[in-house]
């Protein structure tokens, strides 16, 4: 099945599932505001099409919340949270050591939730017919430190590749995904040539990589798939052979070293608020379907109950048990 039919279908199961939560909607009551309030939310822009689409699907049946997701990158989002500024946290990696002292001194109290898998996905330029595969040590080659002023072509890369200027496109510092694949392939989280496009934005990046024959960037899965013409994916040798990006081999643990965890952080003292903690039990519950809707790694059965039970043990800490009933 090509890039573009599985948008296509995707689109058509987004659709689908939104209509099935309207008419949900419906008999629950929801066109008559539900809860209301509003919620806070920033973070990975790698994590933000899964919060987006629950906040949708949660304001379709609650039209009273205002849900805001914002994409500053995971680091960014880090940083509003641990002040206080935001109710959840959308990160493409786990919380830093630095970022827990910054919350404990703002007082923020904190719970990790896991929502889904992404497979890390290294894209080139669509008119570029020398590449399908490249090794996790050609990829240290292209974006290792030192590798700034000196691999300037394809060719400084492999000499099998044309003499084709490399023009690098990818996250930047602030960025969950910059930390985890300076991590897993120049071996030091935060270590990386620094002239290329940096952006939190991934569709700045898209841009980036389509403008140039020699572009070449990564971001998260449904970035590509959401742009099948503009980009071509690159399969990635991790030393057991060349393996493409899909949810498939995530979910298979062959796509390796890029397949990774993606997560939302919750400020405990938020769920005192009804619309913050609804929203929060909607997404856990919901969050199989939108991970595969979203062209993501959904959650096995064994993670949802925990993340919810996890949620619940949470819950109770912080808001009253409800009042008995008069007769």
């Amino acid at each position: 099945m090509t890039a573009r039919r599985r948008w296509e279908l995707t689109l058509v199961a987004l659709f689908a599932l939104l209509a099935t939560v309207a008419v949900i909607a419906a008999s629950c009551g929801g066109d008559e505001g539900g809860i209301g309030g509003r919620v806070e939310i920033d973070g990975s822009s790698t994590v933000a099409p899964l919060t987006t689409l629950a906040a949708e699907e949660f304001q379709i049946v609650h039209p009273s919340a205002r849900i805001t997701v914002g994409i500053s990158g995971t680091g960014g989002g880090f940083e509003r949270f641990c002040a206080g500024e935001t109710d959840f946290s959308d990160a493409s990696r786990p919380i830093k050591d630095e970022e827990v002292e910054l919350c404990a001194d703002h007082g923020v109290e904190f719970i990790e939730f896991a929502v889904a898998t992404d497979a890390l996905t290294v894209v080139v330029n669509p008119d570029n017919d020398w590449v399908d595969c490249l090794t996790v040590e050609q990829l240290g080659t292209i974006w290792a430190p030192e590798s700034e002023s000196t691999i300037e072509n394809w060719a400084d890369v492999d000499p099998s590749f044309p003499d084709e200027a490399l023009t690098l496109a990818g996250p930047g510092t602030d960025s969950g995904t910059f930390d985890y694949f300076t991590d897993v392939v120049n071996g030091d989280e935060g270590a990386s040539r620094a002239d290329y496009t940096a952006s939190e934005d991934d569709n700045v990046i898209v841009q980036a990589v389509q403008g140039a024959t020699g572009g070449a960037g990564y971001f998260g899965f449904s970035y590509f798939v959401q742009n099948p013409d503009a980009l071509k994916a690159v399969s990635v040798d991790g030393g057991s052979g060349c393996v493409a990006p899909s949810i498939e081999t995530a979910l298979s643990g062959d796509y390796a070293p890029l397949a990774r965890p993606l997560f939302v952080y919750a400020n405990v003292e938020s769920f005192n608020e009804e619309v913050v903690r609804e929203f929060m039990r909607f997404y856990l519950e919901s969050a199989p379907e939108i991970a595969e809707v979203a062209l993501f790694v959904p959650l096995s059965q064994v993670q949802q109950a925990d993340a919810l039970s996890t949620f619940e043990t949470a819950v109770s800490s912080v808001t009253p048990p409800p009042a008995a009933a008069t007769s």
